[in-house]
């Protein structure tokens, strides 16, 4: 499989696949997702112009975790069982390269309902 055919396959997964990818990398090679997607940034070296995107993390779901699911289900288009996985699996990257307002909004709703969430 060449890496082209993987970046394929990448993109055509729901964020749950791409949840439980990410997980089973994790545990196989012992590594973790955060720990390079915290240093990425870094060592690229500071970023002059503001950032027009975001990857948006539920970091925590709080103690109103329905709330935050109904939410979760709602900005991402989710079915109900999916968007509990996700927030049940938090700490989880809930999508990518989101715009800045959207990606505001639903920090904003998440946390109003009880959950926290961290731009990067």
């Amino acid at each position: 499989m060449t890496q082209e055919q993987i970046i394929e396959a990448v993109e055509k997964m729901t964020v749950l696949e791409l949840n439980t990818l990410v997980k089973a990398i994790e545990e196989k090679w012992g590594v973790s997702a955060a720990a390079v997607a915290v240093a990425g940034p870094a060592a690229g070296g500071a970023a002059a112009e503001e950032k027009s995107e975001f990857n948006v993390e539920l970091t925590s779901m709080g103690e109103q975790k329905i709330a935050v699911i109904k939410i979760v289900k709602e900005v991402l288009g989710l079915g109900l069982s999916e968007a509990k996985t996700m927030v049940e699996g938090a700490p989880v990257l809930m999508k990518a390269d989101v715009k800045k307002a959207d990606a505001e909004a639903w920090k904003k709703r998440i946390e109003e309902a009880g959950g926290k969430v961290t731009l990067k």
